[in-house]
């Protein structure tokens, strides 16, 4: 089994398995709204396939040309397009295109040895989730924290320098911030590694299951990989985290200032419940909720931060692969890459979507 397919069901058999039982066990409101957004995904996903599809053969260039290089004879080059379909009907390819999505299955890639492009995804598409799932962590936490915490000091000079720290932060092209961090804390201090996800030496003694190294190195026990694996994403996940956390320091900080002004909380503070409490306890909770829904419209950000944090990093995730195969004008693999991207996104914002239903009862019925 590949690792891509193994992840995807780590993944979706407990989602799965969490769906079926909040259908089952939710009431008639929720499971109406359930089948409302799985209804309206599909034909999202569909949209997003159907504009990179055609997006992709409308931009300038000749993929076979570009496969070939100069020196492809022109006998070489009409076998090429006849053997890839590009010859056929555009509806024809149109639909050649959904019936392989269907089944995952996007061909071979133009370039690099024409490998089969799930192959590819199996060997980055880990790397970007490993890269991806701290830096959201790490983007909450500094974002709810900070953002709650501006909101229990409002007008004071601690909520200042969090709004300061907010504008700014989510101001700075991330690729700058990359740059900086490796002069810094990797070429000057020499703390953490500037390129790569693990020792070259040490990646060779480890078991690679899911491709996920921290998962490989703590399931086989190799710990000596596992610092590795973690010391080289001490800085990736720094640049996309921290980028990331500005919006939601704004976001908790206006819900939680809003909380504070319900009556509950007014009769919670006239009962003598510590400020702490109340502010912590109380306000963050309900503050949370447009928190939740910005969690899933970041996922696209997300991805873009991705491509840029990967390619400063030489991370070599499914954003590095994509520049990669823009640059060689592989279309067959950036059409895959960015299917699958928006797969993704649609998928993400369906279980938000169903997470907040969870959590705020109103938006069901």
């Amino acid at each position: 089994m590949s690792p891509l397919s193994l992840i995807f069901l780590i993944i979706g058999i407990p989602a799965l398995a969490g769906l079926i039982y909040i259908f089952v066990r939710g009431s008639t409101g929720l499971r109406r709204y359930i089948v409302t957004r799985i209804a309206l995904t599909l034909p999202m996903i569909l949209i997003l396939a159907t504009l990179v599809f055609f997006v992709m053969r409308i931009i300038p260039g000749d993929p076979v040309r570009s496969a070939l290089g100069p020196k492809g004879s022109p006998e070489t080059v009409a076998r090429l397009r006849d053997q890839l379909g590009l010859d056929d009907p555009l509806l024809v390819q149109y639909g050649r295109f959904l019936g392989d999505m269907a089944r995952l299955d996007f061909g071979r890639a133009l370039t690099g040895g024409r490998r089969p492009i799930v192959d590819e995804m199996s060997e980055r598409f880990p790397a970007t989730l490993e890269l991806v799932i701290p830096a959201t962590a790490l983007a909450l936490i500094i974002g709810v924290v900070g953002g709650a915490l501006a909101a229990a000091h409002r007008k004071r000079p601690t909520d200042y320098a969090l709004r300061l720290y907010s504008v700014v932060i989510y101001s700075i092209p991330i690729f700058w911030l990359g740059l900086m961090l490796q002069l810094l804390l990797g070429v000057r201090l020499g703390w953490f590694p500037i390129a790569g996800r693990i020792d070259a030496v040490v990646g060779t003694t480890l078991d690679r299951t899911t491709n996920i190294l921290v998962i490989d190195s703590a399931i086989s026990g190799n710990w000596t990989a596992l610092g590795s694996a973690l010391w080289h994403l001490v800085l990736p996940v720094l640049t996309l985290g921290l980028i990331l956390s500005g919006v939601f320091v704004r976001l908790t900080r206006i819900n939680v200032i809003e909380t504070l002004q319900m009556d509950y909380i007014a009769a919670a503070r006239a009962r003598g419940i510590r400020e702490r409490v109340v502010v912590y306890g109380h306000a963050l909770k309900n503050a949370m909720i447009p928190v939740i829904t910005l969690i899933g419209l970041q996922v696209a950000i997300l991805l873009a931060g991705a491509v840029l944090t990967e390619t400063v990093f030489s991370w070599p995730g499914m954003g590095q692969y994509l520049v990669q195969r823009i640059s060689a004008r592989d279309y067959t693999a950036v059409q895959s890459v960015i299917t699958m991207f928006a797969m993704f996104v649609a998928l993400i914002s369906l279980a938000v979507d169903i997470i907040y239903s969870l959590v705020d009862p109103r938006v069901r019925y």
